[in-house]
């Protein structure tokens, strides 16, 4: 069965849309460690006793069709868990979320058009129901020696 050339490029669209939603990003800030398992990297929301050692900054979003607010933050998180394993950070200095824009949109459309001697007119509605989606950001940080967890 042959496809239409436009159906590859759609496909192609719509791969790299999936792509983007799932989007992740670190800026090296420091040198790198071999990868650990996510499970290892603890959130910070201040510096830890005993220092740190800077490794990068990362900037994660909780994806286009993650719905819910508590939904959103465990995303963005473990992202950011995610991304520091990769660095083989231990931990992640959280610096804060921000909320995208759009979602929950409705477009309304006519037209009225004449061919062949005859009349004819259409009306049709849009809604928009993808989320907005939860940017997070934070520092992946090696922490010598981690305080317990409490």
């Amino acid at each position: 069965m042959r496809r239409h050339p436009a159906f590859r490029g759609l496909l192609l669209a719509a791969a790299l849309l999936l792509l983007a939603a799932c989007s992740s990003s670190h800026v090296l800030t420091g040198n790198p460690r071999p990868p650990i398992d996510p499970s290892q990297v603890r959130i910070y929301y201040g510096p830890p006793p005993g220092g740190y050692e800077e490794i990068a900054r990362l900037d994660v979003s909780s994806g286009a069709l993650t719905y819910g607010e508590q939904n959103k933050t465990n995303s963005v998180l473990a992202k950011l868990r995610r991304e520091a394993a990769r660095l083989g950070a231990n931990g992640v200095l959280f610096q804060g979320t921000a909320d995208g824009h759009g979602g929950n949109n409705v477009s309304v459309g006519g037209g009225v058009g004449r061919g062949g001697g005859r009349s004819f007119s259409s009306v049709g509605v849009g809604v928009d129901i993808s989320p907005t989606q939860k940017y997070a950001n934070g520092i992946a940080i090696h922490v010598p020696n981690p305080p317990p967890e409490e």
